[in-house]
């Protein structure tokens, strides 16, 4: 999948905080592609487009397909496969990015969270993308009981 705002997908609801409701529909997919960290000194180069930018002290870090980080000749630090969960979890929720990295974690698997105002996006090692949706999965299966 490849567009993480499914028009299939019924009207937004309000957000979910509770932890319980949160683990058991968690609703992760991965999506198709490589996706990259790079750390730019200033700004954008023109016509990137970022699924993802943060500015920090030592430059700008975007994370872009990996197609657009080899067009511009961008400096490679992460090469991720990039998981959504559907869920549409409340910014002030306790506890799920730790119930996620815990899963992740007993696996193995190491995770990069990226909160935004409707979901997370978990990016993981490119490798790990089909082993860390299946704990996922295997966590909301967990939670429903």
């Amino acid at each position: 999948m490849s567009d993480p705002d499914r028009p299939d997908r019924p009207a937004r609801r309000p957000p979910v905080g509770d932890l319980a409701t949160l683990l058991a529909t968690l609703e992760p997919i991965l999506h198709d592609g490589v996706y990259v960290f790079a750390s730019l000194p200033a700004a954008l180069p023109e016509g990137l487009t970022p699924l993802g930018t943060f500015r920090e002290s030592e430059g700008l870090t975007v994370v872009v397909t990996e197609h657009e980080a080899q067009r511009h000749g961008l400096p490679v630090l992460f090469r991720a496969a990039w998981i959504t969960l559907l869920v549409h979890s409340d910014l002030a929720a306790v506890g799920l990015t730790a119930a996620v990295a815990t899963a992740l974690g007993d696996e193995g698997i190491s995770c990069n969270v990226v909160a935004a105002a409707y979901h997370d996006h978990l990016f993981v090692p490119v490798e790990s993308g089909p082993a860390a949706v299946a704990a996922l999965r295997a966590l909301q299966a967990r939670a429903r009981g």
